[in-house]
């Protein structure tokens, strides 16, 4: 995102640009493995560097969404993707 910034009509013509690069979060926790029992429920976490920062969830090439499934959850730094009524196909 950028920001201009324009002086008052009392000032000079010229205008000044500033620009924000945010730095991208990263990983302070990766996820851990989990072990469940079929038909049980999930929870992984994982710990940014950046508090809220944006979160996709994906299975291979899949992004996840929210629903039946799937909750996700994001509370400052961490994150949490909880996986309902596990299959074999969910590890």
């Amino acid at each position: 995102p950028s920001t201009s910034f324009s002086p008052s009509p009392s000032c000079s013509r010229s205008k000044s640009h500033f620009y924000f690069i945010a730095l991208p979060a990263l990983f302070k926790r990766e996820l851990q493995d989990t072990e469940a029992e079929e038909g049980g429920t999930a929870t992984l976490r994982c710990e940014l560097t950046k508090a809220k920062a944006p979160v996709e969830w994906r299975k291979g090439d899949v992004t996840l969404y929210p629903g039946l499934k799937y909750e996700m959850k994001q509370q400052g730094c961490a994150a949490e993707l909880v996986i309902y009524d596990l299959e074999v196909e969910d590890s």
